[in-house]
């Protein structure tokens, strides 16, 4: 067990607070090695974590937290902040059910100012905080942290534009692990940041624009001569040219330079920026060396690391996909692939590799990934998007617009539909089936296994508008993949068993515990495959056949696939009962996915309940 005799001392950032600065090294580095300890245990985000312990320590010894407010962006940065503000013991329980959670949540902490598994919102709700307390009278600071490739997405852009005419004291600190902003660190850009944050250097700017403002001329060419000396010293002019005033780069892992930048930032009203340089993974040289191997990990040894080169068990429906587009790519030259920054989550390693002219990652901007493929589609090339069902709700409205009103070829290859376990509410797709289902022109299909998936890709692909193919976290039941490009009827689902009074309509990852709770029931099982254009006929003849339909679909009940089915059987005003069976209208926390999918009755057991609490109230069949 490592010995952590500084880090034991420290459970708020008030008791941080009372330690000489001296100290602060020695606590990150104990730090650090608690987070790798820790994260080997439960799993989580590592290389993320690694790199902002320096910047967090420094944050919470400068500023009066919780008093002044942390706004953490892109949430997987945020394990040392949650260790060092009292949940060191929760730590043990990360990411599990009942236990801390991995990304900023209100409800668990104080310290916890926003709520944020996204990315991009933390300049926008630390403007809003910076506002409400100006409003208020009071003097509270507000810091927004961004990093992770979020200053990607347009609404930092849009938020930094508001910020900087609103006379708002708000800092916002860039963590640059990238490099893809930076110029090289050294001793003059530290030397820089301090001068430019130091008060010396901004009250003799504040006289010198007092003298000067005399004379138009005289002001304006001061002002031009500091914007090209800091603008050839410094990467700053686009984020003064927003209105702030711009420090850094600076060594995001010297606190020696972090603190006293940030002492003197604390006391400067208006905007300002704070660019730091860190590097993922620092101070564990496995993550140093492969920080996107060491960003999400299960449970290992931190002195063997992540043992690489495990072979067997069932592909992931994310390998399906991957290698679905790769066997496309290749029979049709038209094919491009779209990733808004997830083209290792999405599966798209080895397509990048053999097409790299056909795969373009746009970054943190999923807005901008829906109307960048509508834009391909135009000129006859035929996208298609790898996004996540819940990054797809921040491209809603150019879904809308820019692909289904104008009937545009594009396919969406939607991952992790449904609960997703660990990473809890913001990453579950739970509402996917119902902001699809009522837009005109789309088709949406829910593959039930392996090879139904493949098969739906390829219907996607070939049909002459938009469509999506909407499937799990995880693997599906074992079923082999052909190399065929075969596809699927459009909107005909399949009877997979047959049975008796009751059928359960299924959709997607539900046909595997609904199968097995219609083998226990004696019920009909129907593998629905297509949520629109849903297949009416097949919902009409069970409808004859049954005197009791449960609907089960692994998303929001309110708009779902089930209502679709009712607004079929509403329409033939049929007697039978219907019964639906999805997630309740409530956000579901984090936990294991077979947990979760048990509490909220969408396992084999929870079926087979809700059907037998129905079937003694179902009409008889005529």
């Amino acid at each position: 067990m490592t010995s952590y005799p500084l880090l034991d001392t420290i459970s708020t950032p008030a008791q941080l607070r009372e330690l000489d600065r001296k100290q602060l090294p020695q606590l990150a580095d104990e730090l650090r090695s608690f987070l790798v300890e820790s994260v080997s245990k439960t799993g989580g985000h590592l290389a993320s974590n690694l790199g902002t312990v320096e910047l967090t320590v420094a944050l919470h010894y400068v500023f009066d937290t919780p008093n002044d407010k942390l706004v953490w962006d892109v949430g997987h940065q945020t394990y040392a902040h949650k260790v060092l503000s009292g949940r060191r013991a929760g730590m043990a329980g990360l990411r599990a059910h009942g236990g801390v959670s991995g990304f900023p949540k209100r409800g668990e902490s104080e310290y916890d100012t926003f709520g944020v598994g996204h990315s991009s919102t933390s300049i926008s709700a630390a403007l809003g905080m910076a506002l409400a307390f100006k409003l208020k009278g009071q003097t509270q600071r507000t810091v927004a942290i961004i990093g992770d490739g979020a200053m990607s997405a347009g609404q930092s852009f849009e938020a930094m534009n508001n910020a900087g005419v609103a006379d708002a004291d708000m800092l916002v600190v860039l963590n640059d692990n990238d490099m893809s902003i930076s110029a090289p660190v050294g001793a003059l850009n530290k030397y820089l940041a301090r001068l430019f944050s130091g008060t010396t250097f901004n009250a003799a700017r504040k006289a010198g624009e007092k003298v000067l403002g005399v004379s138009p001329s005289l002001l304006e060419f001061a002002n031009r001569v500091e914007e090209h000396v800091k603008g050839m010293l410094t990467p700053g002019t686009l984020f003064e040219e927003l209105g702030f005033n711009y420090i850094g780069p600076i060594d995001g892992h010297d606190l020696d330079s972090l603190v006293p930048t940030l002492q003197n930032l604390q006391k400067l009203k208006g905007p300002q920026f704070l660019h730091v340089i860190t590097r993922k993974g620092h101070g564990y040289k496995l993550a140093e060396a492969d920080p996107i191997l060491y960003h999400g990990v299960s449970k290992f040894a931190p002195e063997v690391g992540i043992e690489g080169g495990k072979t067997g068990g069932k592909p992931t429906y994310t390998k399906v996909f991957g290698d679905w587009l790769c066997d496309m790519a290749a029979a049709d030259p038209r094919l491009v692939a779209i990733t808004p920054a997830m083209g290792e989550g999405s599966g798209m390693v080895r397509f990048a590799e053999l097409f790299p002219e056909r795969y373009f990652d746009v970054g943190i901007a999923e807005q901008h990934a829906v109307t960048f493929a509508a834009g391909l589609a135009c000129e006859g090339m035929r996208p298609v998007l790898a996004i996540y069902s819940t990054f797809l709700q921040r491209g809603y409205d150019q879904l809308i617009h820019d692909v289904a009103l104008q009937k545009l070829p594009v396919v969406f290859a939607l991952d992790r539909g449904g609960l997703v376990g660990a990473d809890g509410p913001t990453h579950h797709g739970s509402f996917d089936l119902s902001f699809l289902t009522c837009i005109p022109n789309l088709t949406v299909m829910t593959p039930a296994d392996e090879e139904e998936c493949r098969r739906m890709l390829t219907t996607a692909y070939r049909l002459d508008g938009p469509s999506a193919v909407r499937y799990p976290r995880g693997s599906g039941p074992g079923v082999a993949t052909q190399q065929a490009l075969a596809d699927l009827p459009v909107g005909r689902g399949e009877i997979r068993r047959r049975g008796k009074a009751i059928a359960l309509l299924a959709f997607g990852s539900m046909v595997t515990p609904a199968l097995a709770a219609a083998e226990e029931l004696d019920a009909t099982l129907a593998n629905m495959r297509f949520v629109k254009p849903i297949d009416r006929e097949l919902i009409i003849e069970l409808a004859r056949e049954h005197s009791l339909l449960i609907s089960v679909e692994e998303n929001a009940l309110i708009g779902g696939a089930g209502a679709e089915v009712a607004r079929v059987l509403e329409e033939i005003n049929s007697p039978t009962q219907l019964v639906r069976l999805g997630l309740p209208d409530r956000f579901i926390d984090h936990g294991d996915q077979a947990l979760l999918l048990a509490e909220v009755g969408l396992d084999k057991a929870g079926i087979i309940r809700t059907a037998r609490a129905h079937q003694d109230l179902a009409p008889t069949v005529r």
